[in-house]
């Protein structure tokens, strides 16, 4: 069985390339009887199958009749199909089922509301975003005012808890106020519990958010999804009309980016409902919301942590710092969804309400970061320099056991004590432990106590050459045969008698040689 695409490639092959009835039916993977047929047809002409007989064939006009007295399910059916001797399986009374029953189509009353009775929340996601190094599910928060129709929308990349809470208060400073009452989903940080046929159990926390704002709760019913059509609406309106087609390389554009578009196209367009723009009724709205608080509600969550080894805290994949003398300690955390804040309980009084904050960072979205405070590893740092500082003294106290009364001598004559120590054990590691010790032994004879002068001693013994020894002739014995003329003393005399003039009885005068001048 060939459709109308095949007919027309084989009607192709055959008259325009001039293939071959076998080279087509290889070309196209066909039986060259099928292709043989079809070479020759004048018009594509599929042909009919029959039907093939099935076990439900005789049921068919009983089953269209208990669909019509009653919306019986196919399971329902199939079992009353068994008590009248029917044989076949249950997946074709599903299919013949699902073919003739009408649709149904259920009704919704058109709700109407008035100037700042009710707003709708509800979260939306759209694929994920690149964050730093990595990637994140691209969340949103749609909050609209069911009146005006007036919008907002904030994109996260978590729905937890305090990005839930946070959203609702800058939904709040949008509007410049606060609905009546708030509607939303079963969502788990709104509603904890809610059976059909009994009132909802509220999240505490949520709730204690209400009253700090002044608006009450309104979950929508179990599975009633529509009842909250306004806000539905809009995330779908969001997802065809902001973010379809959007090119963005980083979460941090995605915000300034909808809040302009909040602007220029979503509260200033024609409404299909309303026929009027949302910020044009929302002028209307305005007045009738509730005050703002004058107190800004906390929306950090608390978790109980405990700090590594390496004095961090994992959050989110990633690590945060505390103070190097925390290593290891029970912490107390608060996350908010720009920073979060790390307590340690106050050993004065036990009690949360005194915790000391101890770090905070700025919360990072990425994965595999580490985030370290300059100042918390300065302890650690510090405990690891007195210790190698102690064991650089007891190396100096190990050359020889007048090293003490010099690290004395050091002690009261010198301010940077350390220096001079490390400085001399530096030494030793050149010259030699022997020949430091001796020269603080020396150093201390003369009362010098310094680095330097250790340094001096060292330096000046190290150049000091051998003494010589017996001098061995080894030239002929004639080279030593040598005759010296007697010295000429005329010179001495004459200095000796300064009274002496030229005219006087004088030998004649001789040069240096000795000979007659």
């Amino acid at each position: 069985m060939i459709d109308y695409e095949l007919y027309c490639k084989i009607k192709d092959y055959h008259g325009h390339r001039q293939l071959t009835v076998a080279q087509i039916a290889r070309e196209l993977n066909l039986d060259e009887r099928t292709v043989a047929r079809w070479v020759t047809a004048e018009k594509f002409q599929p042909r009919k199958v029959a039907p093939r007989p099935s076990k439900l064939d005789p049921y068919k006009k009983q089953i269209v009749r208990w669909l019509e007295s009653h919306p019986y399910t196919a399971a329902q059916i199939f079992l009353r199909l068994r008590e009248t001797g029917y044989t076949g399986g249950i997946t074709i009374v599903k299919d013949y089922v699902h073919q003739i029953r009408p649709p149904r189509t259920p009704a919704f009353l058109t709700l109407s509301f008035a100037p700042g009775e009710c707003g709708q929340v509800d979260w939306g996601q759209f694929g994920s975003i690149s964050v730093g190094n990595t990637r994140r599910r691209l969340s949103f928060f749609v909050m609209v005012l069911c009146y005006s129709r007036m919008l907002y929308v904030e994109f996260t990349a978590s729905e937890t808890m305090e990005h839930f809470l946070a959203c609702h208060a800058n939904a709040f400073d949008f509007f410049g106020g606060v609905p009546e009452r708030i509607m939303v989903d079963n969502l788990r940080s709104a509603v904890l519990r809610h059976a059909m046929g009994q009132a909802p159990v509220l999240n505490p926390r949520y709730k204690d958010f209400a009253d700090h704002f002044g608006f009450t709760i309104r979950p929508c019913g179990v599975g009633q999804a529509h009842e909250k059509g306004r806000v539905e609406n809009a995330v779908g309106y969001i997802k065809k009309n902001f973010l379809a087609g959007l090119e963005l390389s980083d979460f941090a554009l995605v915000n300034p980016a909808a809040r302009q578009w909040l602007e220029t196209v979503a509260n200033v367009r024609i409404h299909g409902s309303t026929k009027r723009q949302p910020a044009e009724l929302f002028q209307t709205e305005k007045p009738r919301l509730k005050p703002l608080s004058p107190q800004p509600y906390d929306v950090g969550i608390l978790r109980s942590v405990r700090a590594n080894s390496q004095f961090r805290v994992t959050v989110d994949a990633n690590t945060y710092s505390v103070p190097a003398e925390y290593a290891g300690a029970a912490l107390t955390l608060k996350l908010y969804p720009d920073h979060l804040c790390l307590y340690h309980p106050s050993r004065a009084s036990g009690s949360n309400d005194q915790d000391r904050l101890i770090a905070r960072h700025v919360r990072c979205y990425d994965r595999r970061r580490d985030f370290e405070h300059p100042d918390h590893p300065k302890a650690l740092l510090q405990q690891r320099r007195r210790a190698r500082d102690q064991k650089l003294l007891q190396r100096l106290l190990s050359f020889t056991p007048k090293a003490e009364r010099f690290y004395q001598g050091l002690a009261e004559r010198r301010l940077n004590i350390l220096h001079h120590v490390r400085q001399i054990v530096a030494l030793a590691e050149i010259y030699g432990a022997d020949k430091t010790a001796r020269a603080i032994e020396d150093a201390l004879e003369f009362q010098a106590f310094s680095c330097e002068y250790i340094a001096n001693l060292l330096e000046q013994r190290q150049r000091i050459l051998p003494e010589p020894g017996a001098l061995h002739l080894t030239r002929r014995q004639d080279l030593l045969d040598l005759e010296l003329p007697e010295p000429d003393l005329w010179l001495y005399e004459t200095h000796e008698n300064p009274n002496s003039t030229a005219g006087e009885n004088h030998e004649p005068q001789q040069d240096f040689r000795g000979e007659p001048g």
